[in-house]
């Protein structure tokens, strides 16, 4: 297992921020990777279903991973983990001078910045990692610590991927 975990997942894993906003038929190619890792290791046969072996793996599917790298880059950046060039991207609602007595300035929802061309702009680094963390859920947004956040991010992502 170790092996398959160091020669597929990581290199599905490297660099998979940059997929944020890629169209799904694009993903299932990277999908279909993990489907093989995951027969590889139970050593199934080669059209048996996946998905029960993804969940047994307890590994997110390929957009989750997505946004569970886009989420944590916000946190990170958010707590001062990572240069100050990435973090200045990042604006929360709250630092909006005219926005104090609003619900949304108690939040940590984060601004979307607007880009001139929608095809391109959604793919942005700022605004698909602003979408992704402001898509999260209040409480995953508030944990004290990385691994505390990582863990929440990775239990909420897992259940929602496999109730859908």
């Amino acid at each position: 297992m170790t092996l398959v975990v160091a020669l597929v997942l990581t290199k599905l894993d490297y660099g998979n921020a940059v997929l944020a906003g890629t169209p799904a038929y694009s993903l299932d190619r990277l999908q279909s990777v993990m489907h093989c890792a995951a027969r590889i290791i139970h050593s199934s046969a080669r059209y048996d279903h996946a998905t029960q072996l993804l969940i047994d793996l307890h590994w997110l599917s390929v957009p989750e991973r997505i946004m569970f790298k886009l989420s944590t880059l916000v946190y990170r950046c958010l707590n001062g983990v990572v240069l100050h060039y990435l973090a200045s991207k990042f604006h929360r609602v709250s630092d909006l001078t005219g926005q104090k007595r609003l619900r949304s300035s108690t939040t940590s929802l984060l601004i979307v910045p607007r880009m001139r061309l929608v095809s391109v702009g959604d793919h942005a680094f700022p605004v698909a990692t602003a979408c992704a963390w402001n898509s999260l859920p209040a409480d995953i947004r508030e944990p004290s610590s990385l691994d505390i956040f990582k863990s929440c991010l990775k239990s909420w992502l897992f259940k929602i991927t496999v109730v859908t």
